[in-house]
């Protein structure tokens, strides 16, 4: 049987869906900014890991995605801008170019890390009506009130509203990364609906804002969620709700306290929630330079399944650390295993224990790093070559590493290359883009001195060991 941890119980549980075999599940999505970079990627596919898992066991999944593309403040605390109006002023776009264009590379993304799209893919745009009859139940139960800025949930009015984290109110009150907004009753009370902001003289109108019983203005970001789990999925309980840890303590206890305060049923039975990505230590931030994205690690020449690889060598609970040292390393054990499933052939028959093995690993709260290192085991046991590839192929069901295609995979994988080539490649990729061509071929000649050779082709660079 599946077991998985669930943040409700702080607990591993035995995993059973309301209505077997159908699981309903739904995934928080990206607020489609800004670029999504390698740690939101790994919550990805943690999250296309866990619905393979059911699959293999024989659950029918149907996940919802939201697509945050109005609503999430800057601030936990319901104060400062919507980070669309934020991004859309950034880039000199839009708000809706800025949606699309991150949506865009957000799925760019996906794909390239073979994570399976959701069943159902909901843009909080598209379910401001929604959004609107929820918040008037739950006026019409009594947990609203209103201020200068807008609708807010009277958090008092619902018993143990820190049930997913555990905190104590005094904890809360402590160490908030909430601030108090003018009006506001207690800390924890959040907004429903934003009232569009008066506008000085000369000053610019929000992009996004719409007409409500209370007055022209915009969700907040955590009803979205709600209402919009509910609608997709079609149910008032879900299954699972995955999301990253940091939203456990606000954004998961708000959905959950606004979501059975208008339905009286419990929100999730099961809250999967995925531990942070660091690089080199250090947590990742625009100062530090350190946020990476896929196209970065496709830009270094890596393979983007060499970075699916990597993730799942670190369970989805632990905090894990991300270097390029890692990364090379991930491209060398990948390119390896690919290597050694494209020398079996004719893949026939079965190896019902070792299966057996796999089936309890990934059952244990989804124990993908000892599943990894049973498919080693696998590749190095006197197994029939027939019957291992048999076995992997199925395996790979759960692992998405496109192990059935490793005999085409072999020949163009790319290489591994120092960290010094990459520097350099990297100028002299900025010199052509200056329009510098004489500095760049003498570094391109430089390049083919250490042993690399580069040649530039309609389709792109092309990179070649000598």
């Amino acid at each position: 049987m599946l077991r998985i941890y669930n943040t409700l119980s702080r607990k591993i549980e035995n995993f059973k869906p309301q209505n077997p075999p159908l699981v309903t599940m739904y995934a928080c999505g990206p607020t489609v900014y800004e670029y999504a970079h390698i740690g939101h990627m790994r919550r990805y596919v943690g999250d296309d890991i866990l619905v393979r898992i059911l699959e293999y066991n024989g659950f029918k999944v149907k996940e919802a995605m939201n697509i945050t593309d109005v609503g999430h403040l800057t601030s936990d605390s319901d104060t400062g801008e919507d980070k669309m109006e934020k991004g859309a002023r950034k880039f000199g776009l839009s708000v809706w170019e800025i949606a699309k264009k991150f949506e865009k590379q957000f799925f760019n993304s996906l794909d390239a890390l073979n994570i399976q799209r959701p069943d159902i893919l909901m843009h909080a745009t598209d379910y401001i009506k929604e959004q609107i009859v929820f918040i008037q139940i739950l006026e019409q139960k009594g947990y609203t009130y209103k201020i200068d800025d807008g609708i807010y949930f009277d958090t008092s009015k619902f018993p143990n509203y820190t049930k997913l984290s555990g905190q104590k109110a005094e904890d809360l009150k402590a160490g908030a990364r909430i601030e108090m907004v003018k009006g506001k009753k207690h800390l924890t009370d959040f907004a429903l609906w934003k009232f569009s902001p008066n506008l000085p003289a000369g000053g610019k109108k929000r992009q996004m804002e719409w007409a409500s019983p209370w007055g022209v203005g915009f969700p907040g970001w955590h009803i979205e969620c709600s209402a919009m789990a509910i609608k997709g999925l079609d149910t008032e309980t879900l299954d699972i709700h995955t999301g990253g840890i940091d939203h456990i303590a606000i954004h998961h206890a708000n959905e959950i306290a606004q979501s059975e305060a208008a339905t009286g049923k419990q929100f999730v039975r099961y809250w999967v929630h995925h531990n942070f990505l660091h690089v080199d230590g250090n947590k990742m931030s625009k100062s530090a330079e350190n946020i990476h994205t896929v196209e970065d690690v496709l830009r270094k020449g890596f393979d983007p399944l060499a970075l699916r690889y990597l993730y799942l060598q670190t369970h989805y609970r632990q905090e894990m650390n991300f270097t390029w040292y890692s990364m090379g390393a991930a491209q060398i054990a990948y390119k390896r295993l690919i290597e050694e499933v494209a020398k079996l052939k004719n893949p026939k028959g079965e190896i019902p224990e070792f299966e057996k093995k796999f089936l309890e690993a990934i059952n244990d709260d989804l124990n993908l790093p000892k599943a990894l290192g049973l498919v080693w085991e696998l590749i190095k046991s006197d197994y029939p070559d027939s019957a291992k590839a048999e076995s992997l192929y199925k395996i790979d069901q759960v692992l998405g590493l496109d192990l059935e295609k490793s005999r085409e995979k072999k020949k163009v994988l790319k290489i591994i290359l120092p960290s010094e080539i990459q520097k350099l490649i990297e100028e002299r990729n900025q010199l052509r883009k200056q329009g510098r061509f004489t500095q760049a071929d003498y570094l391109r000649n430089k390049i083919k001195k250490l042993g690399y050779l580069i040649k530039d082709t309609k389709k792109g660079m092309e990179i070649e060991k000598i």
